[in-house]
């Protein structure tokens, strides 16, 4: 776990030059608060805790402005720059190393088999 909050603060300084401290990327950056708390919402959601996971992405989107459904798969080093607006839906899968930027809607207009809710 440490070292995926290791590489999530690089990811930050590796792709915006307006980074300048570890205290600011800590204190600072919506879209890394809104990956932490997907992760730990993600970890819920896999566990069947369905109403506490959606209740903490809730949150999240109230706190950061950035919507990821706790079903979304999010891969390692994504960094959410500007990240107001952004939707990440129950269905969409982010790859290792991404960068997301403002008013991003993620996801497929309808479900798939085979994802989505699993009860």
């Amino acid at each position: 776990m440490l070292k995926t909050i290791r590489e999530d603060i690089g990811a930050v300084f590796e792709r915006d030059p307006a980074a300048g401290s570890i205290i600011e990327v800590l204190l600072c950056y919506p879209g890394l608060h809104a990956i932490w708390l997907h992760r730990l919402a993600h970890w819920m959601y896999r566990r069947r805790l369905y109403l506490v996971a959606r209740l903490l992405s809730h949150v999240s989107r109230f706190l950061t402005g950035i919507e990821i459904h706790p079903g979304a798969v999010i891969g390692r080093r994504v960094f959410i720059d500007h990240g107001m607006g952004t939707v990440i839906g129950e269905t969409a899968e982010v790859g290792d190393d991404v960068t997301i930027y403002q008013e991003s809607l993620w996801g497929v207009p309808e479900r798939r088999k085979g994802r989505g809710t699993p009860r």
